[in-house]
């Protein structure tokens, strides 16, 4: 299926129940689609930045997503309100995601600093500093001990999530780091590049497992399945690609976009893939066999991130029009558009339990949203660089 956002998709993903998708667009809107239908169930508004990225609570009741207008917010998925707008970030918001209990938001700007967030009260936990580039990707382990972050430094960096101490940094790749993912036992990590290549890490102690190569162009975005066994990765090279995590074969290549591919997800049971493109539009794909189920349509720009929902049940995106989109993951329909950025939503994510939305912008704030009320319930600021995907 194809989904016609009307905006470039900066970031996609599933809602855990799986029946719903949220992306990111560069209309700076936030839309959340049925993955069934194609169907928009919901637009969040209020970035006014291009939403980079977003991310579903594990719960599925709130998104998060980060926007170039430097503020990171989330959102209730039920209500569309603006729950927290995030500021503090002096660059643009690139990347954000919940941890597993939905108790904090971790950030990466353009600022080149990781900004780790109380989800509640909103407050600024740590800041940390080591990257010597924009911070383009962060990621929580699932046990919520360890950050990762991928950085145009062309490294990838552990950090302990409670003490915010670098314990290593990985180099191997010849670019920029775009994406950086767990595995859901934390005991790999992945990064995708510019180089093209895609790396996958003993998160332990720091040795390159393999080195997959297939994409002809940047490596933008990449995920392993919950069970360990499979990646996928998304290109400027308008593909997406299904990789054996173990033995690095590539299985299959996923072509629809009409553009450069930003952002690409599974579903918590790895049945389904969401990807999100500069071509305005969000896919779902049934990932055995490989079927395009639905194609979502309603962002203004490109879409920048998307994430599922825990249950599966909804998506969110971000996108360069700045808004934060939530979507029904089985009918399409956008169920809410959150505004409040304003500057491009380069990440969004859903807390644990989906009632919360994270958002990362480049107008340097990170946004937390009510995800059933949309509303804005913290504004995050103190990243002084947009914070990135």
């Amino acid at each position: 299926m194809r989904i016609n956002t009307g905006s470039a998709v900066n970031s996609v993903a599933f809602f855990n129940d799986g029946l719903r998708i949220v992306s990111g667009l560069s209309d700076n809107t936030i839309c959340i689609w049925d993955v069934d239908t194609g169907v928009k169930v919901q637009a969040l508004e209020g970035h006014s930045g291009s939403v980079q990225s977003v991310a579903p609570s594990y719960d599925g009741s709130r998104i998060v997503s980060g926007s170039t207008d430097k503020s990171v917010r989330i959102w209730d998925v039920n209500t569309g309100m603006n729950l927290q707008t995030l500021e503090g970030h002096s660059g643009a918001v690139m990347s954000v995601a919940f941890s597993s209990d939905g108790s904090r938001i971790v950030s990466g700007s353009r600022d080149a600093t990781i900004r780790i967030w109380d989800a509640n009260s909103g407050r600024n936990l740590q800041t940390l500093k080591g990257h010597r580039g924009e911070v383009q990707s962060v990621a929580f382990s699932n046990d919520r001990l360890y950050i990762a972050s991928g950085s145009f430094d062309k490294t990838v960096c552990i950090w302990d999530a409670g003490t915010g101490v670098n314990l290593q940094i990985l180099k191997g790749h010849e670019d920029w780091v775009r994406s950086v993912a767990f595995s859901h036992d934390g005991s790999r990590l992945v990064s995708g590049s510019n180089d093209m290549h895609i790396c996958i890490w003993d998160a332990k102690t720091g040795e390159n497992l393999l080195t997959l190569r297939g994409h002809t162009s940047w490596v933008r975005s990449v995920a392993f399945s919950n069970d360990g066994s499979h990646l996928i990765s998304s290109s400027n090279d308008k593909t997406v690609c299904i990789w054996d995590a173990s033995s690095g074969a590539k299985l299959e290549t996923l072509e629809g976009h009409s553009d450069s591919i930003l952002s690409v997800a599974f579903s918590s049971d790895s049945s389904h893939i969401v990807s999100g493109s500069g071509d305005q539009t969000i896919c779902i794909w049934d990932a055995n066999p490989v079927v395009n189920v639905h194609t979502l349509q309603g962002h203004q720009d490109s879409v920048n991130s998307v994430a599922y929902s825990n249950d599966g049940l909804y998506i969110v995106s971000g996108s360069d029009d700045h808004t934060v989109c939530i979507w029904d993951s089985d009918t399409g329909a956008c169920l809410q558009t959150l505004e409040g950025h304003t500057g491009s939503v380069q990440s969004v994510a859903f807390s644990i339990d989906g009632s919360r939305i994270v958002s990362g912008s480049r107008d340097k704030t990170v946004h937390i949203w009510d995800a059933k009320t949309g509303v804005t319930l913290h504004i995050l600021e103190g990243h002084s660089g947009k914070v990135i995907l």
